[in-house]
């Protein structure tokens, strides 16, 4: 998922390659990494979404199907709840500041993270 999240998630596909079935897959990889698979695939394709907005050269529309998303409704949705702010919003901001770090330090201190108390509709 890491490498592929501008992939359509497939969780029966990944059971598959897993050798469990989607239910079991599912709550084994909720278990191991503390989300859903979709939760961590938006969180992933969030995160690449926050850089290509840093650099400014695309629309908040071509980042948002860039990273594999279908609804910029949602997509801007997802972003606001892990980001705290609109993909508009964080592409308008300066990040000069950010420029002189190194970019394996900016991924850590940028790392969107799920509001542990939320439950958006939909998600378990």
């Amino acid at each position: 998922m890491d490498r592929d999240y501008a992939e359509p998630l497939d969780v029966p596909a990944l059971a598959q390659a897993a050798l469990m079935s989607p239910g079991h897959f599912s709550r084994s990889f909720r278990a191991a990494f503390g989300q859903t698979p979709y939760s961590y695939l938006m969180t992933r394709r969030v995160e690449r979404a926050k850089a290509l907005l840093r650099r400014g050269d695309l629309t908040v529309t071509e980042v948002c199907f860039a990273v594999g998303c279908t609804s910029l409704g949602s997509f801007s949705s997802r972003f606001t709840e892990l980001v705290g702010e609109s993909p508009s919003a964080y592409r308008a901001r300066d990040h000069q500041d950010a420029a002189a770090i190194p970019a394996c330090m900016t991924k850590i201190h940028t790392r969107p993270v799920r509001n542990r108390g939320a439950n958006p509709a939909g998600q378990p």
